[in-house]
């Protein structure tokens, strides 16, 4: 360690560089940017910072890695810290912090193995070839892609790119959030390997690209207009199935026809779980011409489900329906077991795959998303390609903070990026808005206060190049760059040197 230190102070040209050794040495450098990563994630949303946290990822072996990954999901998923106290599941009061804890810790553990073996790979391939970067960014992007179909993923380097780089974002509508991710680590590799002028090129062309591709999603063309009544109940979790809290919402629910009503609105928009039952509440037996889509529960023989219910003006019971198909683990299902889980709604059975709700006219068919589906773009996507003209996303993110909030909305404007729809966003809490095709966010009512809005959207026909191919490109790029590394490492193993 002394040596480093008098080198440092023997040639100043040299100094930034020897406390990287230093740091590295005392395994704070992948700590230390791991953390930053997860800084850069949203709200922050701050990609060219991500750049700089991912640079020590291509000379980090799997140890190392395994530190940034944990340190980048422990920091970026610390509204899990929100959870406590779960007292209020019957969890004794000692013991609440720490399985709060516990669960932290194991998301950041599942970031770490991901990590070590990407580092691993990426070593074994040799860092320092273009083939090598093009392959290791690939393969994770399109990880974050499979992964975002299972139970366990949330926020990846495909969100990294929003609020505060739209037109980066934009590329999305060309591959999706695994190109997004790509290039970003890309861009990092140039970076590493100081190839000035190449690394300028990509970013310049990448941003050039994404803005290019978002003036076409904002390029509508011939579209419908469509105008629904939002409502936001902002009742707590932990008291939302009290008689009182119930009341509570039938009479903004009741507000909310009037107001529809009002504005002139087809249909009102509750958020996940709003309704106990797959039957209309009183309020809403109007003779109105009015709609109600709402969150709910509904039961298919022993099995309960949370669902997106459908009930058209006059009906008394849900005539359509969406079944949330992406559980939360531990929180809504439990594998292997009859344990009803961390939430006051466990025990659920998931539905079918597809995102794809076809309702009666002015509705149309839309694509939904039930909470953290969200985060799975490659399923919208798909059922933007089977039809869907418009996005809606309900959810209930109490009592987690803002912060998740704000990487919710992100998500949204992701998604609405790929796809090249209009997404409404409604939620118990926040956040409750709508993103156009080009990714601009149209708040509509303030976070953790109760009220009620209406949102004018335009129903889309057209398709995006990611809505008709998804991750197809992706995966031919894949399978060129590992044909480049199998010849490059074949070319090194045949050298004689």
């Amino acid at each position: 360690m002394k040596q480093y230190l008098d080198s440092g102070l023997r040639n100043g040209g040299n100094l930034l560089k020897d406390w990287l050794i230093i740091l590295k040495w005392w395994g704070w450098l992948p700590l230390g940017a791991g953390a930053l990563a997860g800084v850069a994630l949203p709200p922050l949303g701050w990609p060219w910072l991500l750049w700089i946290a991912l640079l020590p990822l291509w000379r980090l072996g799997p140890r190392g890695g395994a530190v940034w990954g944990a340190a980048a999901v422990f920091v970026s998923h610390r509204w899990l810290l929100a959870l406590h106290p779960l007292t209020w599941l019957g969890v004794p009061a000692v013991l609440s912090l720490p399985l709060v804890l516990l669960l932290l810790g194991l998301c950041s553990l599942a970031g770490a193995a991901l990590l070590a073996l990407w580092c691993g790979l990426l070593q074994w391939l040799g860092p320092s070839r273009l083939s090598s970067a093009c392959f290791a960014a690939l393969l994770w992007g399109l990880t974050e892609v499979l992964l975002a179909k299972g139970p366990l993923f949330w926020l990846g380097l495909g969100a990294a790119a929003l609020p505060g780089d739209r037109p980066l974002a934009g590329l999305a509508a060309f591959g999706g959030a695994g190109l997004v991710a790509a290039v970003q680590l890309l861009i990092s590799w140039l970076l590493w390997r100081q190839a000035w002028p190449l690394l300028l090129f990509v970013v310049l062309t990448a941003h050039g690209l994404g803005a290019a591709a978002l003036a076409l999603n904002s390029d509508l063309g011939s579209s419908q207009k469509l105008q629904l009544e939002v409502v936001q109940p902002a009742l707590p979790t932990r008291e939302k199935f009290e008689w009182q809290q119930q009341q509570q919402q039938r009479q903004l629910l009741e507000q909310g026809f009037r107001q529809a009503e009002l504005d002139g609105s087809v249909a009102v928009l509750l958020p996940e779980g709003a309704l106990l039952e797959a039957d209309k509440p009183e309020e809403a037996k109007t003779e109105l011409e009015i709609g109600l889509l709402s969150g709910g529960f509904r039961r298919e023989g022993l099995e309960d489900r949370s669902s997106l219910l459908w009930f058209p003006a006059g009906a008394a019971t849900a005539q359509n329906w969406l079944d949330k198909h992406r559980l939360v683990p531990l929180g809504e299902w439990v594998p292997g077991g009859e344990w009803s889980g961390l939430s006051a709604v466990g025990g659920l059975q998931p539905g079918a795959a597809s995102r794809l709700l076809v309702l009666p006219e002015p509705i149309g068919r839309l694509a939904a998303a039930i909470c953290y589906e969200i985060s799975d773009g490659e399923a919208l996507a798909r059922a933007t390609s089977l039809g869907a003209e418009w996005l809606l996303t309900v959810a209930n993110l109490d009592p987690y903070p803002i912060q998740l909030q704000k990487q919710f909305i992100s998500s949204a404007q992701l998604r609405a990026i790929e796809t090249g729809r209009w997404l409404v966003s409604v939620a118990n809490t926040g956040p409750t808005a709508a993103v156009d095709p080009s990714g601009v966010v149209m708040e509509v009512l303030p976070s953790q206060k109760a009220g009620i809005s209406s949102i004018k959207i335009e129903r889309i026909s057209k398709q995006t190049l990611y809505a008709r191919f998804t991750e197809k490109p992706l995966l031919i790029l894949l399978v060129i760059s590992s044909l480049c590394c199998l010849r490059s490492n074949k070319s090194l193993r045949s050298d004689p040197l």
